[in-house]
């Protein structure tokens, strides 16, 4: 049921409600009046298809070569474990307006469409729904680093305290420099 169901009267919610039950659904999914549900497995696996994965030494040494590396973690992620140097601090949850080339609110420090982005999340799983977004939209050289900030740390590779940036008027998060 909708997130509004407790304020409707049960009978109401069970007429009006769009959502199949977990019964309706099986517990793997199945087709339900044309919706279908995947297990969360399924759909990353899905979407890994569809990207580069690169180990965090192999991240490190295409980002080196030719590479940008996004970082989607959250600001607090970021202040509290670091950040890799030279990455481009975009939030996961405005990630897609920052990247497409016909977005109003687009980052201008983003090459085109080659460009290679490689996203780092902090364990390696929501950069790679992200990353096949971006494959979507035309990135088809995005990818992400598997085991994500988490395994770019156990690695020893580099990383910089994180730069707290002062709020400004009209600045929009994910459209500032590199760090």
């Amino acid at each position: 049921m909708g997130i509004f169901a407790a304020s409707i009267p049960t009978a109401v919610a069970r007429r009006n409600r769009s959502e199949p039950s977990t019964a309706e659904l099986g517990r793997y999914g199945s087709s339900v009046a044309g919706a279908h549900r995947r297990s969360l497995e399924h759909l990353l696996s899905e979407a890994a298809a569809q990207i580069t994965r690169f180990s965090a030494r192999e991240a490190f040494s295409v980002a080196a070569a030719d590479g940008l590396i996004v970082d989607i973690r959250s600001q607090d992620a970021r202040e509290l474990h670091g950040v890799v140097p030279n990455s481009l601090h975009i939030p996961r949850t405005v990630l897609e307006w920052r990247i497409a080339l016909d977005s109003p609110w687009r980052n201008l420090h983003l090459g085109g469409l080659d460009q290679r982005l490689i996203l780092i999340c902090d364990h390696g799983y929501s950069s790679v729904l992200a990353a096949s977004n971006l494959v979507q939209l035309g990135f088809h050289r995005a990818g992400d680093v598997i085991g994500g900030f988490e395994a770019w740390k156990d690695n020893g590779l580099p990383i910089a305290p994180c730069r707290r940036r002062s709020a400004t008027v009209d600045v929009l998060p994910g459209t500032g420099p590199p760090d």
